[in-house]
């Protein structure tokens, strides 16, 4: 059993780990592409999904250019698609649940320092964790697209704002292959997860924070 009170930092993926929003972005992208047609719309929902993790301007930018066939990118298009997802996408983020435990498990793991690292746009983000009161958790920062989360995990541990030992909490591919990538240990939290990615190689599978800060309890007796 991983020991949890070990961690210096602790990194967390946001849509399907600390909110339940990954059915509010699923639903919100295919609303953003239904006006292309039922069938291209359903494309880009599967190219999501299998693609949990990765910045929605790279998602509308394959859409227009492998789904839709555009030889070539129309940047005014490409922010009309990006205008009326985040449009769908803001008020769902404000009412989405809150994952259980998420206090209990800040005052559990002391002076440790706690990150998002984010798919969603970082502006947004800080945005809609400012006006639901969890901002202030994070004392490591908020971080999500334009810029990857290979670069921002790099970024933050050239600059020290990554301390190891670390381990990222998510529920992607992507969250997986980043968090390895960077050295960081891995927590799968499958609950929210809509990823049918293999985790095996996670260091520790649980059902979502909750049930974090129970195995947390154990390691800690």
């Amino acid at each position: 059993m991983a020991d949890l009170a070990r961690y210096m930092t602790w990194v967390f993926d946001c849509d399907g780990v600390l909110l339940d929003s990954n059915r509010v972005k699923t639903e919100a992208f295919y609303q953003a592409a239904e006006p292309y047609g039922p069938g291209q719309a359903e494309a880009l929902v599967d190219y999501h999904v299998r693609n949990g993790g990765i910045s929605r301007y790279v998602k509308f930018s394959t859409f227009l250019s492998d789904i839709v066939g555009r030889s070539r990118a129309d940047g005014d298009e490409l922010q009309q698609l990006l205008d009326r997802y985040a449009g769908l996408v803001g008020e769902g983020l404000r009412q989405c649940a809150v994952a259980d435990g998420l206090m209990t498990l800040r005052r559990l793991t002391g002076s440790a320092r706690w990150l998002v690292v984010s798919g969603g746009d970082q502006e947004e983000l800080r945005g809609v964790f400012a006006d639901r009161g969890l901002a202030e958790l994070f004392d490591g920062g908020i971080f999500g697209s334009p810029d990857t989360k290979d670069e921002i995990l790099a970024r933050e541990w050239e600059n020290g704002g990554i301390l190891h030992p670390a381990v990222f909490v998510g529920d992607s591919r992507y969250d997986i292959e980043a968090a390895t990538r960077a050295g960081l240990d891995f927590i799968f939290a499958r609950r929210w997860s809509e990823s049918d990615h293999d985790f095996s190689q996670a260091t520790l599978t649980v059902d979502g924070i909750d049930t974090l800060v129970q195995r947390f309890g154990q390691t800690s007796e």
